[in-house]
């Protein structure tokens, strides 16, 4: 039973791992793999392996005009949303876990 306890993440994680960009609800790819407990890039590897079972519009990389402006939301260079130095992909956060098959 401790186990599937696990298993359950709480809304509230979740929630503060959605951001809104391009007027869609998304989730960077390494929240997406923190919530599955891979790294991203088996998370990325998953998507690749699996591309023909996701529609065309449900990841994208952010351009770098859209990746400065979000960094430039988070005030210190050290935070946790500060150290990424590449724009990361991000996934519509409908529905994420139809997809992905680790």
């Amino acid at each position: 039973m401790k186990e599937e306890e696990n298993l359950i993440i709480p809304d509230e994680i979740i929630s503060n791992k959605i951001y809104l960009i391009r007027n869609q609800k998304v989730m960077l790819d390494r929240d997406l793999a923190d919530l599955y407990q891979v790294e991203t890039r088996v998370l990325k590897q998953a998507v690749k392996r699996n591309l023909n079972r996701f529609p065309e519009d449900f990841m994208f990389e952010l351009t770098k005009n859209e990746f400065e402006n979000w960094r430039s939301q988070f005030v210190t260079s050290n935070s946790d949303k500060m150290g990424l130095r590449y724009a990361p992909m991000v996934l519509q956060s409908k529905e994420l876990q139809c997809y992905l098959v680790f």
